[in-house]
């Protein structure tokens, strides 16, 4: 089997059923690179329905990459209880902030290998700030990703990373920003691992 004729036949299906819809993603939409980074931290392992109004009252609280940067674990704890990983993200979240302007004078890195240095950002993260900030290429795994991927048959990986790595083989290179919003919105409306189920649903 040709994996890029057989990603091309399924992406394009998708693109046309999802790329038209408005819903919003938890990395979409935020007026400063450093809001995107954060709350793209924050999302891991939680539904953007719970972490795009928890961000929001996050970044009123904190105006700027500073404030957060000198906040109180107890502050942003208080905001951030009702999230998946709360008492991690809080330390993760205040010591990026930290980080980025001691070391990036709060500018937001535009190469992976900086943006994995910061604390609590994984390659996903770095994936997802290098598509929505820097405008650059680059395939952000999450768990809508990782279960489709294998499930469709693309690929045959153990853990996101390895993912990342085989998609990118199979997929021309400017669909790669491209595949985390489409498989994402496709995988929140379909559940499990069913095949037949996830290619159905592109024909409704």
């Amino acid at each position: 089997m040709n994996k890029t004729k057989y990603f091309f036949k399924i992406f394009k299906k998708a693109e046309k059923k999802y790329g038209n819809y408005k819903k919003r993603l938890a990395g979409d939409g935020w007026d400063k690179p450093w809001k995107t980074l954060i709350t793209t931290i924050l999302s891991a392992q939680s539904r953007d329905e719970t972490t795009i109004p928890i961000a929001e009252n996050l970044f009123k609280n904190y105006k700027t990459l500073k404030q957060l940067s000198k906040a109180k674990y107890r502050g942003v704890f208080k905001i951030l209880k009702r999230i998946n990983y709360n008492r991690t993200k809080t330390k993760n979240i205040i010591n990026a902030a930290k980080y980025i302007i001691e070391n990036f004078k709060g500018k937001i890195p535009s190469n992976l290998e900086d943006l994995i240095r910061i604390p609590g950002v994984g390659r996903k993260t770095a994936n997802l700030v290098l598509s929505e900030v820097h405008k650059k290429d680059g395939i952000t795994v999450d768990t809508h990703v990782f279960r489709l991927s294998n499930s469709l048959g693309l690929v045959k990986t153990k853990n996101p990373h390895q993912t990342e790595l085989e998609l990118m083989k199979i997929a021309p290179r400017k669909y790669w920003s491209k595949i985390n919003r489409i498989f994402v919105l496709w995988g929140k409306e379909v559940r499990g691992r069913d095949k037949n189920k996830l290619l159905n649903k592109l024909d409704e």
